[in-house]
C-alpha cells in the first residue's frame, strides 16, 4: 500500500482532533493522544483547549479533579497528564527499559538498582493508606529510615529523577496542590477501579503500541520508541512486540519509506485527501512530539531548532497543509508568526486562528502579526 506524506498529515490531523476539531472532553482527547506533556501546566491546557470546537479553558482542571485524568512522570521521563486506565500500559514499557540498571544513571543519581527496589516497596507501603503527601513530607518520612538518609538531598530534587522509576512502576503518581507545592499519592487508591495497575510489558506492549499507531501511524518500531523512551528499549524486544502484532498491521510505503498503520485504519488512510489551511498549536504539542521534531516529513531539518530549543523547549507551531512552516508566540494583544523559509501564511486564515487560540487562553481581540 503506498501513500503520500499529504495523506499522511491530514489523516494524523483527523484522528488527533487537529483538524476538524470536537467537542470531545478533555480526558477523551487525552486519551486518543496517548497523553499530553505536562511539564508545564499550560501546554497540557493548551493541547486540549485548541483542539476543542470551543475552547473549553477549565477542562483539565475540571477531568483532573474528577478523576478522569492522572498527571504522572511517563513517556521520555517528563511529567504527562493520562488517563488512568490506560496509563498502566505506557508505564510498563518505561520501566521495561530500565533507565536506573544503567551504570551511568546510578553514577549520576548516587543511587543503585537495589535502593531503587527499597524505595518503590517503601513508598508504596507509605502510601498505601491514601495519604497525600507533598515532597517535603515524603522526604521527611523515608529518611527517617537509616537506609534512605544518605539520599535527603537527591530526593528534594525538583527534577524527581530519582522518584522517576517508582512512578512507572505504579508506587505513586501525583496528586492535588497543597498550595503551590505538589503532591504524591498512590494512583490505586485515588483511582481505584479506574486503575488497571501496571502490567506485564509483553501484555502492555500490544496496548501501548495500537494506541500509538492510532494517533501517530504510520510509524516505525524506532519511532514508537524513540517518543517512548528516547530509544531505550531492546532492538530484539521490540521487533518481538511488533511481531506479534502482525496480523493487526499493515505495512505502508510512504515516498520511500516503511512504516506500519492499524489495518483497522489502512482504508481511511488511502482515502484521505490533502488538506489545505493552517492550524496553530501550542508548545509542547502531541502533533510534534508524536513523530518526532527529527521527522523531516513534518518539520524541515534547517528549522527544527526553531522549534525544538535549548532546555527541552518546544515552541508553539504553526501547521500548513499538515507541516510545521512557522512558530508563534503571544506578546501582550499580539499573535507573532514567525515564518521559516518567508512562507507565505494567509492573512485571514492566520486571523481566524489567533482568535480560537485567544479563547484558549482567555485573551479577547488577540490580532496577528507577522515577523
Amino acid at each position: 500500500m503506498k501513500v503520500t506524506w499529504k495523506q499522511v498529515a491530514t489523516w494524523r490531523m483527523q484522528r488527533q482532533y487537529v483538524h476538524p476539531r470536537t467537542k470531545r472532553t478533555a480526558s477523551e482527547i487525552v486519551g486518543r493522544l496517548c497523553g499530553v506533556q505536562a511539564q508545564v501546566w499550560s501546554a497540557a491546557e493548551l493541547a486540549v483547549a485548541l483542539r476543542q470546537t470551543t475552547p473549553d479553558t477549565d477542562a483539565v482542571d475540571r477531568d483532573v479533579a474528577d478523576l478522569t485524568l492522572m498527571k504522572t512522570w511517563a513517556m521520555r521521563g517528563t511529567l504527562h497528564l493520562l488517563r488512568p486506565d490506560d496509563a498502566g500500559a505506557f508505564l510498563s514499557l518505561m520501566a521495561d527499559a530500565g533507565s536506573w540498571l544503567k551504570p551511568s544513571w546510578t553514577k549520576a543519581s548516587g543511587v543503585s538498582p537495589k535502593q531503587v527496589d527499597e524505595l518503590t516497596e517503601e513508598v508504596s507501603g507509605i502510601l498505601d493508606g491514601g495519604a497525600e503527601l507533598t515532597r517535603d513530607e515524603l522526604v521527611t518520612r523515608l529518611i527517617a529510615d537509616k537506609r534512605f538518609k544518605g539520599m535527603e538531598e537527591r530526593l528534594r530534587s525538583g527534577w524527581g529523577s530519582v522518584l522517576k522509576p517508582l512512578a512507572w512502576r505504579g508506587a505513586l503518581c501525583h496528586g492535588p496542590n497543597k498550595g503551590n507545592k505538589i503532591t504524591f499519592t498512590s494512583p490505586a487508591k485515588k483511582f481505584g477501579a479506574d486503575w488497571k495497575g501496571v502490567p506485564e510489558p509483553d501484555d502492555a506492549a500490544p496496548v501501548a503500541i495500537e494506541a500509538y499507531l492510532g494517533a501517530y501511524g504510520p510509524a516505525t518500531a524506532d519511532t514508537f520508541d524513540r517518543w517512548l523512551t528516547l530509544n531505550s528499549t531492546s532492538k530484539p524486544k521490540l521487533r518481538k512486540w511488533f511481531a506479534a502484532l502482525e496480523d493487526r498491521l499493515t505495512e505502508v510505503d510512504v515516498e520511500g519509506r516503511k512504516a506500519f498503520i492499524l489495518t483497522e485504519h489502512a482504508d481511511a488512510l488511502a482515502d484521505a485527501k490533502p488538506c489545505k489551511g493552517v492550524k496553530l498549536l501550542g508548545h509542547f504539542d502531541q502533533y510534534i512530539l508524536g513523530p518526532g521534531t527529527k521527522d523531516d516529513a513534518l518539520l524541515d531539518a534547517k528549522h527544527r531548532t526553531a522549534v525544538s530549543r535549548a532546555a527541552g523547549w518546544i515552541s508553539p507551531i504553526v501547521v500548513v497543509d499538515g507541516r510545521v512552516e512557522a512558530v508563534w508566540e503571544i506578546d501582550g494583544k499580539e499573535l507573532v508568526v514567525t515564518p521559516f523559509d518567508g512562507v507565505a501564511l494567509p492573512e485571514k486564515d492566520l486571523q481566524k486562528e489567533a482568535t480560537h487560540v485567544g479563547k484558549a487562553n482567555g485573551i479577547s481581540g488577540l490580532t496577528v502579526r507577522v515577523a
